[in-house]
């Protein structure tokens, strides 16, 4: 491919409009009409790029592009000669996690006993290393986050780094997660005896690297797992290398962690303990916590527990849901393992929770996975949202159908984890009130969620709890709720929001009176219309907007305490007989009001890098690939809405307005893209917009979208 511009350096690639313009301008003066058009001068947040077609391709590095389709994936290291030739690489910025780690309550380092999920699937690395996403039908997620602390991403390569779509969605949802770090059988003997027993400054080059790793690519410590017997030499460096890692760690990332699994002891034999012991203790002393093996009994819990003292919290018990092996419980009766854990005030570390997926199939498995989290809700508490804005439409990264306003955007499977939303407190299946998820019909994203109950006879009304806070009311807060009730039935009932506060002596609603109530019932007061900053968001969402309505609410408060956000349903008028209801939400919005009137920043510096031309499915159309960078505020954007307007070969061709995907970073990959293929001395125009969704997810103006027009043409000699 040649290029009108230098192709590396964004900076020097593209020109901006006026200067395109102008020098389009001296072209026709000048009487070189190559060229069909020229676009005319842009916003600010436009960029021209002028491009000559070449098919002769540079092939981008394999470990961050698929070889196929340049689709960037996420990938792991192998071996202690890959881990130490490390370096942060421009490739690799598709890796980086975009979502910092949300605040929630109790914060990790409090002494409740804690969850860990350990994801082990077919060696990992699966459908989930598409950074992008994939076309993928019933695909494996996990969406329960209210219920755990610590996400662990398995696999049995030497460094495992977490596919970033993973470390998103958790991030999103509060949680932080840790990548691996493995050695085992006779490789792991060699490679231990390597770094280990080759002295401190071995030992500290791998720990470095390991947190500058997990500090690069933005997750949150490592799984150390040596399975492995070590020689007399290295045993003796494991318990400095893992301090030296996990003060590095704590270093290198805000909260970080470094966690030791149960296998060597303290004299370099393998044998799995099953407990804290004097034989282990070595290494749960050196670093953040031990994930204790699986095949215990109660007696090993008890020892653990007198030993562990004040750490208790940081002694995570194994519970393999395969039940292999002599365990207790496993599969549906997990909640065995559970109870036992709880009883003795430790931490519960669930490895393999894809067991589900894996061994129930496919099918049904949103139901099953539900029911496996409902049996052990009892042992799981859950956490507290404590900051704002709450803007969630429910999607689980992943769907049948894309939808936008409520209305089928795009057809057909997809699946990505870094688009999963936040997620609400799911409900038992066999409770009275039964929360799900919805693919077939949603406002926004892959799903909506189902809430289906039955209000009792002579009950006016029932409440489904969806989120827990932990917070500061701010003065004012905005409520957005959309909705859908389904069933022959729907015109009876009424819905709402209600916003429960924990008792404080200054908490006032309305700046009116004190409340009477232990715990505060807020009911918002519902607004006739919009404030000024909602009235683009609710302009398209009146009751008969596909079917979903939206209710617009204002609450002003002072001194309180957020504490519960419930869906109400009502009935209009009682009855003696109960009622069943299906409602399902689209959207939920809980905005502090000083929040809306902020004006989002421009989407700037939009440039183009890695230009594939291909041939296309006949000779007159190509196939386009192309990196996609843009300037944004850091942690300003939920995500961003890449879109083409298509491609025009001669003025007055009419624009459709495409979705090519979501970007979670200030970077996306067009992959495939076709486009028509230029006559002889013409040239054809393809614009890109990057539109920014922002947390609160007010709609932004498209003055503020970036913009990119590509203006392509054969080269002058007829060959590329």
């Amino acid at each position: 491919m040649a290029a009108a511009a230098e192709r590396d350096g964004p900076g020097r690639r593209g020109k901006r409009a006026g200067e395109a313009a102008a020098e389009a301008a001296e072209e026709e003066r000048g009487g070189r009409r190559r060229r069909s058009f020229q676009p005319a001068a842009e916003h600010r947040g436009t960029t021209v790029l002028h491009e000559t077609i070449s098919t002769r391709l540079q092939p981008l590095p394999a470990r961050h592009f698929d070889t196929s389709t340049t689709e960037p994936i996420s990938f792991f290291l192998s071996g202690l000669e890959e881990l130490l030739a490390w370096q942060p690489d421009g490739n690799d910025d598709f890796n980086v996690a975009a979502v910092p780690l949300a605040q929630r309550q109790p914060p990790l380092h409090s002494r409740r006993p804690r969850t860990l999920v350990c994801h082990d699937m077919r060696g990992g690395y699966l459908e989930d290393r598409f950074i992008q996403g994939s076309a993928t039908r019933n695909p494996y997620v996990f969406y329960h986050w209210r219920h755990i602390d610590i996400f662990v991403y398995f696999s049995h390569h030497t460094v495992t780094i977490p596919p970033v779509c993973w470390t998103n969605a958790a991030h999103r949802n509060g949680v932080p997660v840790l990548g691996t770090f493995i050695t085992e059988w006779t490789g792991g003997e060699k490679l231990c005896e390597a770094f280990l027993a080759g002295g401190a400054e071995a030992y500290r080059a791998v720990s470095d690297q390991l947190a500058r790793i997990a500090q690069h690519y933005r997750f949150d410590g490592w799984l150390i797992n040596i399975e492995n017997t070590l020689s007399a030499v290295a045993v003796e460096n494991l318990a400095p290398f893992l301090r030296h890692l996990t003060a590095q760690v704590h270093s290198a990332v805000p909260g970080g962690l470094v966690i030791w699994y149960d296998s060597v002891l303290e004299n370099g034999a393998l044998k799995w303990q099953n407990e804290l012991n004097e034989q282990n203790r070595v290494f749960f002393d050196a670093c953040d916590g031990l994930f204790v093996n699986y095949n215990w009994k109660e007696e090993h819990l008890e020892r653990t527990r007198r030993l562990a003292r004040q750490r208790h919290a940081d002694v995570y018990i194994g519970v393999d849901v395969f039940a292999r092996g002599d365990v207790v419980g496993g599969g549906f009766d997990s909640d065995k393992s559970l109870s036992l854990i709880r009883k003795h005030s430790l931490s519960a570390a669930i490895f393999a929770p894809g067991w589900v997926y894996e061994h129930l199939g496919e099918e049904n498995f949103l139901q099953n996975e539900n029911k496996f989290w409902g049996l052990l809700a009892d042992y799981l508490p859950t956490h507290s949202i404590c900051m704002l804005p709450l803007a969630t439409s429910f999607s689980l990264g992943m769907g049948t159908s894309r939808f936008l306003t409520g209305k089928e955007e795009e057809a057909g499977p997809w699946y990505n984890l870094s688009a999963q939303e936040i997620q609400p407190l799911y409900t038992e299946s066999e409770s009275q009130l039964i929360t799900s998820c919805c693919l077939q019909d949603a406002w926004c994203g892959g799903s909506s969620l189902r809430v289906q109950g039955t209000i009792p006879p002579g009950e006016e009304r029932v409440a489904i709890r969806l989120f827990s806070f932990q917070m500061q009311a701010p003065p004012k807060l905005f409520l957005n709720l959309l909705y859908k009730m389904e069933g022959p039935h729907r015109d009876e009932f009424a819905v709402a929001l209600e916003l429960t506060t924990w008792h404080s002596g200054t908490c006032h609603d309305g700046n009116v009176t004190p409340l009477p109530e232990p715990h505060g019932r807020h009911h918002p007061r519902l607004l006739p219309a919009p404030p000024p900053g909602l009235s683009k968001l609710l302009a398209a969402c009146s009751h008969g907007s596909h079917g979903w309505t939206s209710r617009c609410y204002e609450l002003e408060l002072q001194g309180c305490v957020l504490r519960d956000l419930s869906l109400l349903v009502s009935r209009h008028q009682s009855s003696p007989q109960e009622t069943r209801f299906t409602c399902l939400l689209g959207e939920v919005r809980v905005l502090d009001a000083a929040s809306v009137a902020a004006s989002p920043p421009q989407v700037q510096s939009v440039t183009a890098s890695q230009v594939w031309w291909q041939e296309g499915p006949d000779a007159q159309q190509l196939s386009l690939s192309l990196t996609l960078r843009w300037a944004f505020p850091p942690g300003r954007a939920n995500h961003f809405r890449v879109l083409s307007l298509g491609t025009r070969c001669r003025r007055g061709q009419p624009q459709q307005r495409q979705l090519l995907g979501l970007a979670h970073a200030c970077l996306f990959r067009v992959v495939g893209l076709a486009v028509p293929r230029p006559a002889a001395g013409q040239s054809c125009q393809l614009e890109l917009l990057v539109e920014p969704v922002m947390p609160n997810e007010l709609p932004v103006d498209p003055d503020r979208w970036g913009r990119l027009v590509l203006v392509y043409s054969e080269p002058a000699g007829g060959s590329s």
